[in-house]
């Protein structure tokens, strides 16, 4: 059995990382899955699992890393499970991400359009691109983590990295009026 001190302990560590780095996993996995639904389901089975292996962890600085690991193998599996991935159509993408209040309706219909040229952006680049650009993006991890936590090359990953950047610059930045 175990003792309470050590359960709470692992109960505030648990709500502190739904509440710090909630947020980013489900951030990665709706870019990686697409589907808001899946998204939601997968986040909440990143926690679990993060639950389940607490007497595992060590603490060594980096939760948000950890997490998204979890988060990784998880849409990975899912992914191969599924199949091809579902693009979003426009209105549920709007559904999803509702305009902030605080922009003026001119800022918020560019803000609107930036959202979905980036879209549109992040979906032409390879699965392999978008992976590690989105785990680089909501994870801090390293690339050196990003290498393990995809069992790829370190030198494979800072390709796909400068390539989907490259790729990214030149459709939202070079090829814009």
């Amino acid at each position: 059995m175990i003792n309470q001190p050590l359960q709470s302990d692992a109960e505030d560590r648990l709500a502190q990382w739904v509440g710090e780095h909630g947020r980013a996993v489900r951030g990665y996995l709706l870019g990686m899955t697409r589907s808001p639904e899946t998204a939601d389901d997968l986040t909440q089975e990143v926690f679990r699992r993060a639950w389940e292996a607490r007497h595992r962890y060590q603490e060594s600085g980096n939760a948000r890393a950890y997490l998204l690991c979890i988060a990784d193998r998880l849409a990975c599996d899912q992914s191969r499970r599924k199949g091809r991935e579902q693009t979003l159509g426009d209105e549920q993408w709007r559904s999803l991400e509702p305009a902030d209040d605080t922009f003026t309706p001119g800022e918020s219909l560019v803000q609107t359009e930036m959202q979905q040229q980036l879209t549109i952006a992040l979906e032409s680049l390879s699965p392999e691109q978008r992976r590690v650009l989105l785990l680089r993006y909501y994870s801090d991890m390293s690339f050196k983590e990003i290498a393990q936590a995809t069992e790829s090359p370190l030198n494979t990953v800072l390709s796909h990295c400068r390539r989907g950047l490259l790729a990214l610059r030149k459709m939202l930045v070079e090829d814009s009026p």
